[in-house]
């Protein structure tokens, strides 16, 4: 109710989040990469459905 910004700008932020964060797991663990390029997967998906919504 009191939170800044929109919704989609919350997940945007979010989704670069967790690609900036895979690609540094990147070079340590694939694993982890991985897990978190799939978080961001997530993410992006409900931002095309909040798009298409609009």
């Amino acid at each position: 109710m009191f939170g800044f910004g929109s919704k989609t700008e919350k997940l945007e932020k979010k989704y670069q989040q967790l690609l900036e964060e895979a690609f540094k797991l990147s070079k340590s663990s694939r694993a982890k990469s991985d897990e978190k390029t799939a978080e961001a997967e997530k993410i992006r998906l409900q931002l095309e459905a909040l798009k298409e919504a609009d």
